[in-house]
């Protein structure tokens, strides 16, 4: 069997349903991996947030979130989540959760503004998690220590994979860390994304650090918004930034393969630093901002994992189409019928 295919991926006789099947395998055992090695409760998640809390993902601050009134409140706006950042912040609060434990939910998103590729779709959905820490745990080597328990999760779960459907496992024993400085060092006259293509095709499985503060050319490596990650302490490792992606070499796209965007949380100095770098800081008065900046809300470190893109990795999938229900052009599905990929 060749390592970049799948019987469920190739088979005829496979069918959607066993496809749906192995996604429900997929999910549930990364799942609950996840939350017994990070020590996370399964709590509900919201679809909607009120506009105007300051709650909702922004993303890259561009991003539009689709936004309806609601006649039961006087016509006050609602939006549809991009991702439940700052909202589990709240939660660990509301929930009391003590240090070393957290929350993990099934977030369901819509974004409208998402390019359609192999690897996007509007929809999204993703496993959100936060955990409770103290403030001396604001460390590189916290963060590092948190990366390897999710990537020994992935690979726990490419094994079980591997001995339901025979499906032959592709992860490196361990992931390699690098920062975006770094990298950019190393490959100056690449893109953002030729360079993760790079280090992913070295490595194999990489977690790129620092994303979203200015590297020494002037230039950000990826957007981050300026008010969950922490893009902007200075670390002990001489660098900027307390978070990351965790990037895979994708066999099937051959290609680097974004399954995780996660770090450690602003705490109010780097809240209110990133507001003013990115020049808005405004914000501070909303409702999350406001509580963070008084000390009302716990220290923690947190993420989103691609539910469609682990499901794509894990079962070899070539489109997100092929893991997800989603909306798509007519033409697209045509032309992917034609190599024989069928989209759910």
């Amino acid at each position: 069997m060749e390592t970049a295919q799948s019987p469920i991926a190739t088979s005829a006789a496979a069918g959607l349903l066993e496809t749906e099947e192995a996604l429900t395998f997929v999910k549930e055992t990364f799942a609950n991996e996840l939350a017994r090695r990070l020590h996370l409760a399964k709590i509900s998640a919201p679809m909607v947030v009120l506009d105007g809390t300051g709650i909702n993902d922004d993303l890259n601050g561009v991003e539009r979130p689709v936004g309806f009134p609601i006649k039961a409140l006087d016509e006050q706006r609602a939006v549809v989540v991009h991702s439940l950042a700052k909202w589990k912040r709240l939660r660990l609060r509301e929930l009391g959760i003590a240090p070393g434990k957290g929350l993990l939910t099934d977030m369901r998103a819509l974004r409208p503004d998402e390019d359609y590729s192999p690897i996007h779709s509007i929809y999204v959905d993703q496993w959100d998690w936060e955990k409770h820490i103290l403030p001396e745990q604001r460390t590189i080597p916290f963060l590092k220590t948190t990366v390897e328990t999710i990537y020994q999760t992935l690979k726990t779960t490419e094994q079980l994979v591997s001995e339901q459907f025979g499906i032959e496992p592709v992860l490196p024993p361990g992931i390699t860390f690098i920062y975006a400085e770094d990298l950019l060092q190393r490959y100056p006259d690449l893109t953002p994304k030729q360079r993760e293509h790079e280090a992913a095709r070295e490595y194999g499985a990489v977690f790129l650090m620092g994303i979203g503060g200015e590297l020494s050319h002037g230039e950000i490596h990826d957007g981050r918004a300026p008010d969950y990650d922490d893009w902007s302490t200075p670390n002990e490792a001489g660098h900027r930034g307390l978070n990351g992606d965790i990037l895979l070499w994708n066999p099937v796209l051959e290609t680097s393969f974004e399954v995780s965007s996660m770090g450690i949380r602003v705490d109010k100095a780097a809240l209110a630093r990133q507001l003013a770098l990115r020049g808005c800081p405004e914000r501070q008065q909303l409702q999350f901002h406001r509580m963070l900046l008084a000390d009302e809300l716990p220290q923690s470190i947190g993420g989103g994992i691609g539910q469609s893109r682990v499901c794509m990795f894990l079962l070899r999938k070539a489109h997100i189409g092929e893991v997800q229900v989603s909306i798509w052009p007519e033409a697209v599905r045509r032309e992917l019928a034609k190599d024989g990929i069928e989209l759910l």
